[in-house]
């Protein structure tokens, strides 16, 4: 079976998964050259509040649907598309997504928790900013490599 035969639906699915891959990889874009280069600025307390109440905030509806439909959309559009040209991007795309969400729940939301449980905020910024920052930028290359993989997708799907 080829693409063409999968109907429109399983451009539609490609083409959200893209739309949510950019969204997402655009969320640490954000942070890789804005958000923790400006916080880096500030002192260890409001460092701390500010990286708080980002954590806090984020936990929504409008993140968590690119978060966690990026893996599910990506798998979907792997097995419409097994038969055909974009296989291989799929796949890989699907595979990125998946690092992505376990770098986020391995490493990051782990330093978030400490964050939110230290007390000193002194203490609190050196524990958390270097390794937080580093585990971003995996997530920030992860997540745009995803969506260059399902761009090409979109480019060669029969």
């Amino acid at each position: 079976m080829t693409e063409n035969r999968d109907g429109k639906g399983a451009g539609a699915v490609l083409g959200t998964a893209t739309v949510a891959a950019g969204l997402l990889a655009g969320v640490w874009f954000a942070y890789v050259c804005s958000v923790m280069p400006a916080l880096a600025r500030s002192d260890d307390r409001v460092y701390v509040e500010v990286m708080r109440n980002i954590n806090d905030v984020i936990q929504n509806p409008v993140f968590f649907t690119p978060f966690f439909g990026v893996p599910v959309l990506t798998a979907v559009a792997a097995w419409q598309h097994r038969a055909g040209r974009a296989r291989v991007w799929t796949l890989a795309a699907f595979v990125l997504g998946l690092a992505v969400l376990v770098v986020t729940s391995a490493a990051n939301v782990p330093l978030n928790d400490a964050l939110a449980a230290t007390q000193d905020p002194t203490a609190a910024r050196a524990a958390f900013e270097t390794p937080w920052v580093a585990w971003n930028l995996v997530r920030a290359v992860l997540g745009t490599a995803g969506l260059a993989c399902l761009l090409r997708a979109l480019a060669v799907r029969d």
